[in-house]
């Protein structure tokens, strides 16, 4: 079921060394089945460290970090002033639900690249070492059964590459006619 829902990106990041936070960009080169052109994190298998301890041949289902704007304003309003990146994300946008999408989402960024939505980034203590004591906790709330509500953003691998720049549309361009919830990746 293709969900009405249209956001634009509002910033851009990517690094070449593996550290927490990444560094603004005006644009990234999106490449399919890798990640992002120079991130340390593109690779067609797991580049995030503590993944290629355990198993360095799996496939790698974060090549694109997202983080929805709506969440760096909410922990602003908690006393945490965090600036696009700085969460280690590579893409933030704004107007859509990231959180409520379905695994297997794709999304259309600027006019070439399409993306799929794999799954949750789970939060870590790195978010209080580098933002501040009370950070992870921030960007971890629960649900009314008392379940976990992961809010640090989505995981995506990149199946058709191209240039992105701030102020680029976001679309949704297919949705599974059924909602997978999305879990940690």
């Amino acid at each position: 079921m293709l969900q009405p829902m249209q956001g634009i990106i509002v910033a851009l990041a990517s690094d070449g060394e593996h550290r927490f936070s990444k560094q603004p960009r005006g644009g990234l080169r999106l490449i399919a089945g890798q990640g992002v052109e120079g991130d340390a994190h593109s690779g067609s298998t797991v580049q995030h460290l503590s993944r290629v301890a355990k198993n360095p041949a799996a496939p790698n289902l974060r090549q694109l970090h997202l983080i929805h704007a709506e969440l760096l304003d909410e922990l602003g309003e908690k006393g945490f002033q965090i600036e696009p990146g700085q969460l280690g994300e590579n893409v933030t946008t704004r107007g859509v639900d990231l959180l409520g999408l379905s695994a297997g989402t794709r999304l259309k960024l600027g006019e070439e690249a399409l993306i799929e939505i794999t799954g949750l980034r789970n939060p870590c203590r790195q978010i209080d070492e580098n933002v501040g004591q009370g950070a992870m906790a921030a960007v971890l709330g629960h649900a009314a059964d008392g379940s976990l509500i992961r809010k640090a953003g989505v995981m995506a691998v990149i199946l058709r590459g191209g240039e992105v720049r701030r102020g680029n549309r976001v679309q949704v361009e297919w949705a599974p006619e059924r909602l997978i919830p999305l879990g940690p990746v």
